[in-house]
């Protein structure tokens, strides 16, 4: 699918920021197969759900098919609809926010400037280098262009839910 050039080439930036988290912290990040808790169904931008439903093609039709079921039958309140098992279904594939989720971010509320990470992640730990800290604003940022870009070429809604973007058809 064209348009997604610009949006695999941030997530291959995602992925190098957040692997040198893991390569550094690796024994203090408490995520890993089966720690599911913070997987919900949630609303992801549109070049995310092109890349999903890529990704959903390329699937056997088994597994393809047991993700749409899933994603038909979920709602707002439901775990994400491409987990099963503790795993996710289409991991090489998920969105920014599930490569991110867990690891150290740089939020910005009501002009207050902190660190957010899961509670699980970074247990004794006296401080967390700033070269592990992921600049969320700055990413959503990159990310909401990118999504612009792809609509420019794929009009359409700025946003779906996990369910929508696994249900389209082809």
């Amino acid at each position: 699918m064209t348009g997604l050039a610009n949006y695999r080439a941030l997530v291959a930036r995602v992925d190098e920021l957040c692997d040198r988290t893991f390569s550094a912290l690796g024994d203090h990040i408490a995520c890993r197969a089966g720690c599911d808790a913070c997987c919900r169904h949630l609303s992801i931008f549109a070049v995310e759900a092109a890349a999903l439903r890529e990704a959903l093609r390329e699937l056997p039709p088994e597994k393809a098919a047991l993700i749409r079921s899933k994603a038909a039958r979920s709602d707002e309140n439901s775990p994400c609809p491409l987990l099963h098992d503790g795993l996710c279904l289409l991991y090489n594939a998920r969105p920014i926010i599930c490569r991110t989720h867990g690891l150290p971010l740089l939020l910005e509320r009501e002009g207050e400037r902190s660190v957010d990470f899961c509670p699980e992640n970074f247990q004794g730990l006296p401080s967390i280098p700033g070269s592990a800290v992921i600049d969320l604003e700055r990413l959503n940022t990159m990310l909401a262009t990118v999504n612009a870009l792809f609509l420019q070429e794929h009009p359409g809604p700025e946003r779906l839910t996990l369910a929508e973007a696994l249900t389209i058809p082809d």
